[in-house]
């Protein structure tokens, strides 16, 4: 008999129903929030090349830094959340599940200041050892000092989301993305370019637009949440913080946001080397770089639901279920990002010209994109394993796998320059530590990393 016969009706659906279509049903509204959040970029990205390739090129400066609290905050520390109240709910903790919610708001409220208090004080040299100067620069901090003085929204609304998603809602995240696109593409022109009596902002204008998303959009989340209109019910005032709580997110979190770091310190370091080409090349990679970004909430579209499904079969004792729950997800996500990957192999040009037209600017990119492209879907089968395992609460072996790739990509990527092989050099290091990244982490479950030392 299982043990989880006290779980709300909700939580015993992810725990009891067909795993495939479930997966699917949870992944379709989480793929659609994950791919709006990413569009926002995109959108900006498009934006701000109508201002001229300079502030492209700074856009493209701050992308990682934006990328790494977006991945930190909704894929690392969101997804310790979204662990920790889908282990707690599986296991018919609802009591303790309620009280995470505070706990995971105390995380974010501290990690948002000090992401803005980092961004703001280090932003000028952060992209200056990037390559940036003169106008890319100036381009740069022109937007990154307004959207990190916000920093504290981002945090909250993908705490808030990852919240929502651990107890099994992936609809109303979805609903909020969507619409929040729409503003963001609405909203964006009329502050960057001015309209009637709204002057133009520039680049400050696009950030500013952004940062006015995730204020509604948690605003809606909070409705939800004291509401009392889903399965979790938060106390009305904060309770006292607990340790045990807030290391139940922390021990998940904290290691997923190593894991982001590695993926956003690789591509930082390939930034800084196509600097060392010129602000063309950084335009060119930092665009064509962009779809390995819109990957991560293609993954975490699947990802997501995994880890919800993963978290309250291993809260439940389901350990079978668990296991086929990550190679069904994983199977899915390595055949859609490669098929993703080999599309913009073979047609570069048509991601590229979206946001440029400068011929150095494309050959840079196009170059990256059949180098890289065909590796992408061992991306997808280590990211989506890794979110898997965040559901687990197993991360060392995604840290490794994490590590490794930071290395190997860093690593000859420094070489290749060094002896003269160019960006196709460092390509070809980007490419490799995409494969061992998936190769360790698919490795590492396959042998039984999840369960070992648990009872």
């Amino acid at each position: 008999m299982p043990h989880y016969t006290s779980v709300d009706p909700r939580t015993a659906r992810l725990i009891e129903a067909p795993i495939l279509p479930t997966l699917l049903r949870l992944a379709v509204p989480n793929l659609v929030v994950m791919l709006a959040q990413a569009a926002t970029g995109l959108v900006e990205a498009w934006y701000a090349s109508r201002l001229g390739a300079e502030a492209l090129a700074g856009v493209a400066l701050v992308f990682p830094a934006v990328m790494l609290v977006q991945m930190i905050s909704s894929g690392a520390m969101g997804g310790g959340i979204l662990s920790a109240i889908a282990r707690a709910l599986g296991a018919g903790r609802r009591a303790e599940a309620d009280a995470l919610v505070w706990h995971a708001l105390a995380i974010a409220a501290g990690l948002g200041a000090l992401t803005s208090l980092s961004a703001l004080t280090g932003g000028r040299a952060l992209y200056s050892a990037m390559g940036g100067s003169g106008a890319s620069l100036a381009a740069a901090l022109a937007y990154s000092d307004v959207i990190f003085a916000g920093a504290v929204l981002i945090w909250l609304f993908n705490s808030l989301a990852a919240v929502i998603r651990g107890a099994g809602n992936l609809l109303l995240p979805a609903l909020v993305g969507g619409v929040g696109l729409i503003g963001v593409i609405a909203v964006s022109p009329v502050l960057i370019f001015g309209w009637g009596p709204v002057p133009a902002l520039g680049l400050a204008g696009g950030a500013l637009a952004v940062l006015l998303y995730y204020a509604a959009g948690s605003l809606v989340f909070i409705a939800h949440l004291w509401g009392r209109r889903g399965v979790l019910r938060p106390a009305v005032r904060p309770p006292p913080l607990r340790w045990p709580a807030l290391y139940e997110i922390l021990r998940v979190g904290a290691v997923s946001a190593l894991v982001s770091a590695t993926t956003n310190i690789t591509i930082a370091f390939a930034t800084a080397y196509a600097g060392a080409l010129g602000p063309l090349a950084v335009a060119g990679y930092g665009t064509a770089v962009r779809l390995e970004y819109v990957l991560v909430p293609v993954i975490f579209g699947l990802g997501g639901p995994m880890a919800a499904m993963t978290g309250t079969a291993i809260g439940a004792g389901l350990r079978q279920r668990a296991l086929r729950v990550a190679w069904t997800g994983a199977v899915i996500a390595a055949l859609l990002t490669e098929s993703i990957g080999l599309a913009a192999a073979v047609w570069p040009h048509a991601w590229l010209k979206i946001f440029t037209s400068e011929p150095a600017a494309i050959e840079a990119g196009a170059a990256y994109l059949r180098m890289v492209g065909p590796f992408y879907g061992f991306y997808g089968l280590g990211l989506s394993l890794y979110f898997a395992s965040q559901g687990a609460g197993k991360l060392i072996w995604p840290l490794t796998a994490g590590v490794l790739r930071l290395a190997l990509s860093v690593a000859g990527g420094w070489l290749a320059l060094r002896h003269g092989a160019g960006l196709e050099g460092v390509y070809a290091a980007l490419a490799a530590g995409l494969a061992l990244f998936g190769l360790v982490n698919a490795g590492a479950i396959a042998g039984g990393a999840w369960f070992k030392g648990r009872p």
